[in-house]
């Protein structure tokens, strides 16, 4: 592997676009008269840089873990020397932290407030079974607060938080699921290995039915359109049904990577429709 590419295995480019468009997005369905390109964009980057950052210490801290969940990973392989990923680290935390600044008082404290989030989520709170789930689902919804902050209104951005919060904190425990070999060796509890397969299945299945009702709820109460529950009902529930189907009958791990891509899928489907329908 060369290593301009175990960098970006590194930065994790298809979270960074994720991000990066999930600010846009809230942006666009938060603001309220003018578009605040320039802001929006900046904040964009930010938040994306600020998620690259945490991805890199987390691989940083998981150096042991992953030599038995993810021994393909840069940091494994020695592409990256430990002291090169800390200084990457370091390096696009800064710049993040500086220019969100310029973007507002509110988007500078949230990004401090994530960025510490990340990295004592890296240290020690992934360690607290469920806590950790909650902390990196609330984060993903914080960054539709952050895009509505740049564009000077989060209220509309609300929504599609929770909506966030919840495909994600579904997305977690299948990612734990994913990670119980390696837990198991080093002993660490996760939700999955303290509560056991059935009830973590059941976990799942129910947050999975919980977001598909909740998907109805924004255009029941009128804040999008006919536009957004159209692709809702075409495209992303649908692909929770399949989640549903699949994940029910098969938790191997090869497929639990497959359902947590196609979970994230499901969620750049969401914003499609939360954009249309706004």
């Amino acid at each position: 592997m060369k290593k301009a590419a175990a960098y970006l295995i590194l930065i994790r480019p298809v979270n960074f676009a994720i991000t990066f468009i999930t600010v846009i997005v809230a942006a666009a369905i938060s603001y309220i008269s003018v578009y605040p390109v320039g802001k929006v964009m900046l904040a964009a980057l930010t938040a994306s840089l600020t998620l690259s950052a945490g991805n890199i210490i987390n691989d940083i801290f998981d150096i042991e873990i992953d030599l038995v969940s993810h021994p393909e990973r840069p940091l494994i392989t020695g592409v990256i020397s430990v002291k090169d990923a800390y200084i990457l680290y370091i390096t696009i935390q800064v710049i993040s932290l500086l220019l969100s600044f310029f973007i507002s008082e509110a988007n500078f404290l949230i990004n401090i407030l994530a960025a510490w989030v990340l990295f004592f989520y890296s240290w020690e709170i992934k360690k607290i079974v469920l806590l950790k789930n909650i902390i990196v689902s609330g984060l993903t919804g914080l960054v539709f607060i952050y895009g509505g902050a740049a564009a000077g209104s989060y209220k509309y951005a609300i929504v599609p938080a929770l909506f966030a919060f919840l495909i994600n904190m579904t997305r977690e425990i299948v990612k734990d699921m994913e990670d119980v070999e390696g837990d198991t060796h080093y002993g660490i509890i996760s939700f999955p290995i303290k509560a056991g397969v059935v009830k973590t299945k059941n976990t799942v299945l129910g947050l999975i039915i919980f977001l598909i009702v909740f998907t109805f709820y924004p255009y029941i109460i009128g804040n999008y359109n006919k536009y957004y529950i159209l692709v809702i009902i075409v495209l992303v529930i649908p692909v929770l049904i399949y989640f549903l189907y699949s994940f029910r009958k098969d938790v191997s791990k090869k497929n639990l990577i497959k359902l947590s891509i196609l979970l994230k899928l499901d969620m750049v489907l969401g914003l499609i429709a939360i954009y249309l329908g706004r």
